[in-house]
């Protein structure tokens, strides 16, 4: 489905971006792997057991919130079927209780995430433009951008829910509905995907209080949501265009 293809994935040095690198490889696929710090995405994908060195991947440091340096890599890339967008870019403010989040952090906060997504999908339809060939981009979102969080799961727990997350994720939703319209070509895709929690050593109480909202499952695991990214990258999903698949074990039922 993705042999000879080449894919972008930005934060490529998280918990999701970096699997996902290794899983299109394994589909032989060509990924140029970008995140902000290069030794970053290196100690990532090294951990994850990918061969760094391999002609299939390519890393390269990348700050997507740098319009100059957005504009010159589109102008110099010339091979691209479509990006993933796992990055998320904030300031050390991020994740405050909602009383203690201030005005500036949360604009800076809005900025930063929304702003450079909004930043790569302009660049990616540019290049689209240019270029004519089918692309496939799919942004990562959340089940909290489509509705409001169970608090209620985070009692007893440091943990809380940011409020910049809300609007970021629920923000990018329609974002990437805006910019599949304005482009107007089925060629050109953009879709969403919308995990639930995936497990990162989280808190074991904040785990049992999930699970009761979900079927069974619980907390995701990262290879619980790489299934359907590939789809959308893939020319199975053709006419799959502005949509959102939520990956949630019916948290949200």
């Amino acid at each position: 489905m993705l042999e000879n293809k080449t894919f972008l994935i930005a934060g490529a040095g998280g918990l999701l971006g970096g699997s996902l690198v290794k899983e299109l490889i394994l589909y032989n696929a060509n990924v140029i792997a970008i995140d902000i710090n290069k030794s970053q995405i290196i100690k990532k994908l090294s951990a994850l057991g990918v061969d760094i060195c391999s002609p299939q991947v390519k890393c390269l440091e990348l700050d997507l919130t740098d319009e100059i340096m957005m504009r010159n890599f589109f102008k110099e890339i010339d091979c691209l079927d479509g990006v993933v967008n796992c990055a998320y870019p904030r300031n050390p403010n991020y994740g405050r209780n909602f009383f203690d989040v201030t005005l500036e952090d949360f604009n800076e906060n809005i900025s930063l995430n929304l702003g450079s997504c909004f930043l790569l999908m302009q660049q990616c339809a540019l290049f689209f433009n240019k270029n004519n060939k089918d692309f496939s981009f799919v942004n990562v979102a959340s089940i909290y951008g489509l509705s409001a969080p169970k608090f209620s799961i985070y009692d007893g727990t440091k943990m809380t829910m940011p409020v910049e997350y809300a609007a970021i994720k629920a923000g990018l939703l329609n974002l990437s509905k805006y910019v599949t319209a304005y482009v107007n070509n089925s060629k050109f895709r953009v879709n969403s995907v919308s995990p639930g929690g995936i497990l990162d050593d989280q808190n074991q109480k904040f785990l049992q209080a999930y699970k009761q909202h979900t079927l069974g499952k619980g907390m995701l695991e990262v290879n619980d949501v790489l299934g359907s990214i590939v789809f959308l990258l893939s020319n199975m999903s053709s006419y799959v265009n502005g949509q959102n698949i939520i990956i949630d074990d019916g948290f949200l039922l």
